[in-house]
């Protein structure tokens, strides 16, 4: 493992990263109402801002967690905040939606790039004993990046409009990209020499792509040919993937690995029953309760916030006891959490609503540090990259899953107009519904959070 300076070197910059994707995306969801005015989109290519983005990063995650492993997951780490950087300044000049979705798409590429290296690196420079509060703390500056985002967000849509949001980006890519070519120092490609399997990134990629679509025009006749395609592509890879020499995931990962499998699945339903929370909560904030996004992302700030506080602890606590344990502790809590949502109505307090997303930033700080803990302490070295370009890879299809199904909810209660005082009635039904789906998508995360087994972080290998 690497020396002392080597590791501090390597959390700063994977820290400062960790920030800034998370904060973009917090930030955006609060200026949608905004961009929705600016070009009069509708509720469903409204969401189409936020999802375009998710589905660029998780079709590249797996590729890129691949090249990470074989050409140095360094270069791939510093090139995807450069992709990133760039594309945020493309946005934030768009001049029409269309030009604003080719940006998020190409924001997307670059942040695959950061979510595919950023936990491996820190994977290899961290022993088993001390990982968990490594881990602890860049999930922390995730959600720091979370809670700045809204309420930051919210001042630069009211005073700057809402094209500062991405223009604050570019100069925090910056300072991220020089930190990264100053202070990381060697590189770490432990399945260098081995080839890039592109039938199956390109059979995964189309997969994911017909899905996520095929979900957001549902009920529409096309959209079940597009997800019977898009299933026919994604078996075509795992077969693929079986007799490939050198495959973009090893599927051993997740046929003899319990462990891995089921700590991937219970990220995959955590993530799906809980993204969608800021993007429903900031258009019932403003639209419902007339808040401006400044005061929305206010409100917002409570659950990132108490996530940020708990992460380390609960990333360290998964250093001392099994991360089965506390990770489903923080599953039945978000579930709880999320149940509670299900009550709001147009007369609901503030008070109730800042009150739930605190009990629901606890739930997301128990489970996601102890299970991401639990996850790369199960691989051997030469999978971190692949391993860590898989669960993001489940994280980034959960939140598309949640943002999926959130566009299919306004699909069927709202359709294809704009969030207006006559839609009020069927965009509060929505947001009964969806959150009555994810209460139920949490629980069943409880039972694949248990079933993982047990998993010794303690001891070196």
């Amino acid at each position: 493992m690497a020396d002392d300076r080597t590791k501090r070197s390597v959390l700063y910059v994977v820290t400062l990263t960790s920030f800034l994707n998370p904060f973009m995306a917090s930030a955006i969801n609060v200026a949608l109402p905004a961009i929705q005015e600016e070009f009069q989109l509708d509720a469903i290519l409204l969401a189409w801002v936020a999802t375009a983005y998710l589905l660029s990063c998780a079709v590249f995650l797996v590729p890129f967690g691949r090249v990470a492993d074989i050409y140095g997951r360094k270069k791939v780490f510093v090139i995807g905040i450069a992709v990133f950087t760039v594309f945020s300044c493309v946005a934030a000049v768009s001049f029409t939606p269309w030009m604003l979705l080719t940006a998020r798409v190409l924001q997307g590429i670059g942040t695959a790039m950061n979510f595919a290296t950023g936990m491996a690196i820190i994977t290899s420079v961290f022993p088993p004993r001390e990982r968990g509060r490594a881990i602890g703390i860049s999930v922390a500056a995730v959600y720091i990046g979370m809670s700045v985002g809204p309420f930051l967000g919210g001042i630069l849509t009211d005073w700057l409009t809402w094209r500062s949001v991405f223009a604050v980006a570019v100069p925090l890519g910056i300072v991220g990209a020089y930190f990264s070519l100053a202070k990381l120092s060697g590189e770490w490609a432990d399945a260098k020499g081995e080839r890039l399997d592109l039938v199956g990134s390109v059979l995964y990629g189309l997969g994911i792509v017909l899905i996520m679509y095929g979900v957001s025009v549902l009920p529409s006749p096309q959209s079940f040919w597009m997800l019977g395609l898009g299933i026919a592509f994604i078996v075509g890879f795992v077969r693929w993937e079986y007799r490939a020499v050198s495959p973009v995931v090893d599927l051993e990962l997740f046929t003899h690995n319990r462990t891995f499998a089921f700590s991937c699945l219970a990220a995959l339903i955590n993530y799906s029953a809980t993204f969608a929370l800021t993007f429903i909560l900031s258009l019932y904030l403003q639209y419902i309760k007339g808040l401006t996004p400044q005061a929305a992302g206010l409100v917002l700030v409570a659950q990132p916030i108490v996530m940020a506080f708990f992460s380390p602890f609960a990333g360290k606590l998964s250093d001392r006891m099994e991360p089965q344990t506390v990770a489903s502790l923080g599953m039945a809590i978000t579930a709880a959490g999320l149940l509670v949502m299900t009550f709001l109505t147009q007369n609901t307090g503030i008070a109730f609503v800042v009150a739930d997303l605190m009990l629901l930033g606890l739930g997301f700080a128990l489970f996601s540090s102890p299970n991401m803990n639990a996850i790369v302490s199960s691989v051997e070295q030469r999978f971190y990259g692949t391993a860590s370009g898989a669960v993001s890879s489940m994280r980034l299809l959960g939140q598309m899953l949640s943002m999926g199904i959130a566009t299919m909810v306004f699909s069927l209660y709202i359709g294809h107009v704009q969030i207006t005082p006559a839609s009020y009635p069927d965009f509060l039904k929505s947001v009964t519904v969806l959150f009555m789906i994810f209460t139920f998508l949490c629980v069943l995360g409880i039972f694949a959070s248990l079933a993982r087994g047990k998993v010794n972080t303690h001891d070196d290998r």
